[in-house]
């Protein structure tokens, strides 16, 4: 009896595991959720209900204005111009001045951040752009939190400041195109990795068999096969082709002659096929972002187009309404008396609404369509009639030669 006594407990023991491991999980699961729809309750909830909605949508057009980034694109390409200038010792005396240009330049950056953040705080830490843009600035205010004047903290000073010129990659936040790189470079990474570790181990074998083969102190080479760390280095720059001749001249003079097959070998491993492996991803990784960069630009002109169509659509509809409406209150007996009149007080410049099939937008579209085939028909004809001219030409040059030989040949006969 205590057994079973012993053995229902533990079952009920397990039982009550397996209950309390289940709710665990949908708790954690609730969790889970809960979190990553955290960010998007707080935008729907506090900030969809803040009073300075009209603001907001100025300031974010105003940051989505042309000519804004044009004036960013300027003022960071004229800080690295100054970065430049100051690396001259003659110049730098002017330091003052630079010094003056760098916090208004500073300035102009925070004012952006600032406003960035305003316009959106909980999205604005999503984009890593942005984040970057946080991180140049912190780097940016560090120097003037550091005495340079101090002997001890002029080193680091001259290190931080170095670092000022990563404020030229806040280019990138403006230009799509290098976005678009920089996405290419970062799905090409994984790839990449996979063919580095490859030839990491593929060094590593050649390393541990050159060691064994010419690393003896005393016959072999020990500078530049004697440890493992040597002779990776030394296949790494047979990787890179760069001064391998001069390795395999040690060797030759050391009485290997076996190792040129050694040296082929791994420059044919290494260089040809991984290392071309690698710059062939990257190249391919550019190329497809590359097209989908252009696909997205035509497919956005495309969407501008149609919008300009409906806006004239729309506004035609709207003028036609309008007039519409003030036949109903006017003088006017019919449409077309109404439209006549109307017709007087237009300008060559006005748009002017019609009846006609011909002025609806899909026709003019179908129109210049045709005209463009019909000039390409035309100018395809007239490059066949040219031929046609140059061949009937030529026969007619060949009948009048023969046409005078022949007469010459009767006299001679």
């Amino acid at each position: 009896m205590s057994f079973f006594h012993c053995f229902g407990s533990s079952q009920s023991m397990n039982t009550k595991n397996e209950c309390n491991f289940t709710s665990l999980c949908k708790f954690l699961r609730f969790l889970k959720g809960f979190c990553q729809n955290l960010p998007n309750f707080l935008s729907l909830k506090l900030f969809d209900r803040r009073r300075d909605t009209e603001f907001c949508a100025y300031i974010r057009r105003l940051l989505q204005n042309p000519l804004l980034n044009s004036i960013m694109i300027s003022i960071i390409s004229l800080n690295a111009v100054f970065l430049g200038l100051e690396t001259d010792y003659a110049i730098k005396l002017l330091f003052f001045s630079f010094q003056l240009a760098d916090l208004i330049m500073i300035s102009i950056y925070t004012t952006e951040i600032l406003l960035k953040f305003y316009v959106d705080p909980l999205n604005y830490w999503r984009s890593g752009y942005n984040l970057f843009d946080v991180l140049v600035l912190f780097i940016a205010y560090l120097p003037y939190t550091i005495d340079k004047n101090d002997i001890k903290h002029y080193r680091t000073w001259n290190i931080i400041n170095g670092f000022q010129a990563l404020k030229i990659l806040k280019l990138i936040s403006y230009n799509r195109g290098m976005r678009s790189l920089i996405t290419a470079l970062g799905q090409t990474v994984k790839t990449v990795i996979y063919v580095l570790v490859l030839l990491f181990l593929l060094m590593f074998i050649f390393a541990i068999l050159g060691y064994g083969l010419y690393g003896d102190p005393e016959t072999g080479d020990s500078k530049n096969w004697g440890n493992l760390a040597s002779a990776l280095f030394t296949l790494f720059c047979l990787v890179t082709v760069d001064g391998w001749t001069d390795f395999q001249d040690e060797l030759d003079q050391r009485g290997f002659s076996a190792s040129r097959a050694f040296t082929i070998v791994f420059i044919l491993l290494g260089f040809f096929l991984f290392f071309n492996m690698s710059i062939g991803v990257v190249i391919m990784n550019i190329q497809d972002s590359t097209q989908n960069y252009e696909r997205e630009l035509k497919a956005e002109k495309q969407a501008a187009l149609q919008a300009n169509k409906q806006a004239i659509l729309q506004r035609q509809q709207e003028e036609v309404n309008m007039l519409m409406h003030q036949q109903k209150t006017s003088e006017y007996k019919t449409f077309s008396e109404l439209v006549e009149d109307f017709k007087k007080t237009l300008h060559h410049s006005d748009p002017m609404v019609l009846e006609d099939f011909c002025a609806s937008i899909p026709f003019i579209d179908l129109y210049l369509t045709s005209l463009d085939l019909q000039d390409n028909t035309v100018y395809r004809l007239q490059e066949l009639y040219y031929e046609l001219v140059g061949t009937l030409n030529t026969i007619l040059e060949d009948v009048r030669e023969k046409s005078v030989l022949t007469p010459e040949k009767d006299m001679k006969s």
